[in-house]
């Protein structure tokens, strides 16, 4: 990508969107404080919150028939304009006076609704710029952008907020992701859109593409089941935190901070692993998190949970590149952008549930015991994946020997003999 003549040209662009991204995790939620009422100020802010993300679900199902047939390029640039202008939007609103916590969440659901056809965007045009092989160093690098802003984002959010409040942050976001549309607009190409003839009627025509394809949808269900138990952790973690680590925000600062690290030396290292077998390396990754999981389930000491925490990060973050590049070489054509979106959809829903369902299980049961059943259900998970895999793989193997095998059928002639040189079966013809 560095050496991409047009994708080069992104770079800052992807860079400071992201670092906007990974400011907003703070300031959203903080303007969400100031702006509810006390009494009900944890409600909003999750109200908040998963307005800012879950939208982009619907988005992707909304706006199917409008974008389908839409490049990569453009598909990206949509969602940065509409992030830019509707999030621009709230600080305005603010210094007019008007801005309440009610508008101010119907602002945050109305920014993320093409947020899935952007994730579509970006790594659609991944795949139509670079070649099969270079497209996992492609989709590590926009990982390692997205790895790397949850380091840098809060802490410059945390400053900003001291100088000019929540509200220059958002304002800040919104110009990031204005000068990632202005971006894309001067360094990729214009594409037209593809023939009215090739562009797919209905908005569910990338789930339905899911659905029917037994590839696409056994990385759907697994990277669905992934993200689902990795939401109660982040619930978890924190009650963990207060109640068996002092109470310190310090030592849940430092859990995070190590699993960042780990994440963006994991991020770096996805780029070089175009040589390993996708699928066993993307179902590896899932053994290896619920694995990194244990020693803090379990009651390991700190510096080791966090030594463990941060091999987890470092095991997790080749993961969105890994499926994206599966993704990628399983699709192509004008069904290749509602596929990912279709697929972002099914990410940003994964782990809002998996934190819904963690609540009630952490009350019952406590925090430590819900981060050991996240991790012995994610072993049992890529277990019972690996078996799939396995499986089908031994059944391929075994029909291929099969035809190998199956003997050749001789022609004969008019007279009852047998020629010399004989018809193999049709099956067999394209064997070597």
């Amino acid at each position: 990508m560095v050496r991409h003549r047009v994708l080069r040209r992104l770079l800052s662009g992807f860079g400071l969107s992201y670092v906007g991204e990974g400011m907003s995790l703070l300031a959203v939620s903080w303007l969400a404080i100031q702006l509810a009422p006390e009494r009900s100020a944890g409600v909003w802010v999750a109200v908040a919150v998963a307005a800012y993300t879950l939208p982009g679900a619907l988005g992707s199902v909304l706006f199917g028939r409008l974008l389908n047939g839409r490049s990569g390029a453009q598909l990206a640039a949509w969602d940065a304009v509409l992030r830019a202008v509707v999030l621009a939007m709230i600080p305005v609103v603010y210094l007019a006076g008007a801005l309440d916590i009610a508008l101010y969440t119907v602002l945050l659901g109305l920014s993320s609704l093409l947020r899935s056809w952007g994730s579509a965007g970006r790594f659609t045009l991944i795949a139509e710029l670079l070649p099969q092989e270079h497209r996992l160093a492609g989709n590590a690098l926009i990982g390692l952008f997205a790895e790397a802003s949850m380091l840098v984002g809060p802490a410059l959010a945390a400053i900003l907020i001291g100088v000019g409040g929540p509200v220059l942050v958002i304002a800040v976001t919104a110009a990031t992701f204005a000068v990632l549309a202005i971006t894309y607009l001067l360094a990729v190409p214009r594409t037209a859109r593809a023939p009215i003839e090739q562009r797919q009627a209905s908005s569910l025509a990338g789930f339905t593409a899911i659905w029917r394809d037994r590839t696409l949808l056994g990385l759907s269900v697994l990277t669905f089941g992934f993200f689902f138990l990795y939401g109660p952790v982040q619930v978890a973690l924190p009650i963990h935190a207060v109640q068996t680590l002092g109470g310190s925000a310090g030592a849940l600062a430092a859990f995070w901070t190590v699993f960042a690290v780990g994440a963006i030396v994991g991020g770096f290292a996805a780029g070089y692993l175009r040589r390993w077998p996708l699928w066993p390396t993307t179902i590896a990754i899932v053994l290896g998190w619920g694995a990194a999981l244990l020693p803090l389930g379990l009651g390991a000491p700190t510096g080791l949970a966090l030594a463990a925490f941060a091999v987890g990060g470092l095991i997790w973050a080749p993961f969105p590149a890994t499926t994206m590049a599966l993704l990628q070489q399983s699709t192509d054509g004008t069904m290749r952008a509602p596929v990912l979106a279709a697929y972002a959809a099914i990410v940003t829903l994964s782990v809002p549930l998996g934190t819904v369902a963690g609540g009630p299980l952490i009350t019952a049961v406590g925090a430590r015991p819900t981060i050991v059943a996240s991790a012995v259900l994610t072993l049992a998970f890529g277990a019972a994946a690996a078996g799939i895999a396995l499986f089908r793989a031994y059944r391929s193997k075994r029909g291929r020997q099969e035809v190998h095998d199956q003997p050749s059928e001789p022609v004969q002639g008019a007279d009852g003999s047998v020629p010399l040189v004989t018809v193999t079966n049709a099956a067999h013809q394209d064997q070597p």
